[in-house]
């Protein structure tokens, strides 16, 4: 049940964050007021998912996912450009998240 509220941190955090770009500097209510219910919802869950995931594991992920996921989003989206020192960002991303899951795996 903790990764599935993690997964509902990140899905919220990442609308929070592209909602940011669409609310042009908080001059647009809407995407302003789906920024503010994204990041509530994100640490609400975020929080519930600590009961049961190690902090830094679930922190872990939440940032890096999120992270990875907000620059593909950013290439798709809003056009930005896909260089190899960005893709190889990415990659060290997932790579971390992957080793801290690894570590955190034995207690």
């Amino acid at each position: 049940m903790g990764y599935l509220l993690l997964s509902g941190a990140i899905a919220a955090e990442v609308a929070a964050t592209t909602a940011t770009k669409y609310s042009e500097g908080f001059s647009r209510l809407w995407p302003s007021l789906v920024t503010a219910v994204g990041y509530v919802v994100s640490f609400a869950l975020l929080a519930r998912t600590l009961k049961t995931v190690q902090i830094g594991t679930a922190y872990a992920i939440w940032s890096g996912v999120g992270t990875a996921t907000i620059a593909v989003l950013g290439l798709l989206l809003f056009g930005e450009g896909l260089s190899a020192t960005k893709v190889a960002g990415i990659v060290l991303i997932i790579g971390g998240v992957v080793v801290l899951n690894l570590g955190g795996a034995t207690h």
